[in-house]
């Protein structure tokens, strides 16, 4: 049994024990918090185009949490920003720009940020790949239309759809947009901790977990959120 652990961005995630995992998956930054917490290397992380979109003061931390590290493949998770709303993109034609592909791999380049490999797939695609997994369910088609599934919750459908882990265990998850890796200004602006993905985080997440039966967490409040099932109970 091959197990693939997926580290979010929570403080003070809970791990698994020492030697329960063969591999680590990462989501945008949380690449930082496995090097403080002296994890292996990734072997893959998912990073949004959103952090190089510099549209909130959340992305350059991230990025700059980045600095020196390094992944096996990077999934890159095309965002774009104003999504539905063309006179906005028009509007804010940079930001955009800055919201593609080519953008992000360039700030990883300025961050010293390495990989050996990397992927890029359409959000439709990645949409797709949790629909598969999840029975194709109306209702997820539906949330991902409103707000997409974060990036964290796009590397525990890319473990669960990759037949070399058996189990895939999430770590590090609370649904909130507070950091290990520092302090997140966002939650100031906004008045609230709550991601804006939590809802379709939730609602993907349980899916995911009664329809594969192969994802279980450390964390008590995704246990208490989705069911997914308490590693070791």
């Amino acid at each position: 049994m091959r197990t693939l652990l997926v580290l979010g961005s929570k403080p003070e995630p809970v791990l698994p024990p020492a030697g329960s995992w063969d591999a680590l998956a990462c989501a945008n930054a949380s690449g930082a918090s496995a090097a403080r917490l002296g994890l292996a290397r990734p072997a893959f992380t998912v990073v949004s185009t959103i952090l190089a979109s510099r549209t909130t003061p959340s992305n350059a931390i991230a990025l700059a949490a980045l600095r020196g590290l390094s992944t096996g493949t990077l999934f890159i998770y095309p965002r774009r920003p104003y999504r539905g709303n063309r006179l906005k993109q028009i509007a804010n034609a940079g930001r955009v720009l800055r919201a593609t592909p080519w953008f992000l791999r360039r700030e990883l380049a300025r961050v010293d940020y390495h990989y050996d490999r990397t992927e890029v797939r359409s959000s439709d695609a990645y949409a797709g790949m949790i629909l598969a997994l999840s029975g194709n369910d109306g209702n997820l088609t539906m949330l991902m239309r409103r707000k997409p599934p974060s990036s964290g919750v796009v590397a525990v459908a890319l473990g669960l759809s990759d037949p070399a882990y058996t189990r895939v265990v999430v770590s590090g998850f609370s649904f909130q947009i507070t950091h290990a890796y520092a302090e997140n200004p966002d939650i100031r602006l906004r008045g609230s901790a709550e991601s804006r993905h939590a809802d379709t985080d939730i609602a993907v997440i349980t899916a995911l977990s009664h329809c594969t039966r192969r994802l279980y967490t450390t964390e008590p409040i995704v246990n208490e959120r989705t069911g997914v099932p308490l590693l070791g109970e």
